[in-house]
């Protein structure tokens, strides 16, 4: 029997197959569903933020890109003793419309920058992306198979 966990923002779980993983409100966050092909163990990740460097506090590590996708994948090899790990992300839509096209204020761009970043430094290939926009979506892990499904407000759903 499977059963869906749901992952909150600046929050990640890892489990295994049957289960399904979810997030929603994806907004400028950007949803990261990292996958044990072998396994069949996956993990999902609501980064709120790209990255740690102007903050004192990151005891809330799992809010930034930065520290949350390492400390991850470095838990998830651990759990399944792979080192193949698999990538699919969502979100990081510019929700707001601001007069300054200031880079700063573009946090949902930022966001996948450095997603994309992080995971290319852990050599983790991003297999599909349902990323920017100007609208929210919700994300949907089956770890049988690691479909994943978008969802976004009268929209059809998107198979990554």
């Amino acid at each position: 029997m499977s059963e869906q966990i749901k992952v909150g923002i600046s929050d990640f779980k890892i489990t295994t197959s049957p289960n399904e993983l979810a997030t929603i409100g994806l907004g400028s966050c950007v949803g990261i569903a990292l996958y044990a092909p072998k396994s069949k163990v996956g993990a999902l990740s609501h980064i709120m933020l790209p990255d740690s460097s102007s903050f004192t506090d990151t005891s809330k590590w799992a809010k930034f890109a930065n520290l949350a996708i390492p400390k991850i994948v470095e838990e998830l090899r651990e759990q399944t003793k792979e080192t193949r790990i698999l990538a699919k992300i969502a979100g990081g839509a510019s929700m707001f419309t601001f007069t300054s096209d200031s880079p700063t204020l573009q946090i949902g761009s930022r966001n996948i920058e450095s997603v994309k970043a992080t995971l290319e430094e852990l050599k983790i290939p991003i297999l599909s992306e349902h990323v920017g926009g100007k609208m929210g979506r919700s994300m949907f892990v089956d770890l049988k198979d690691f479909n994943v499904k978008v969802r976004m407000v009268n929209r059809e759903e998107f198979i990554l």
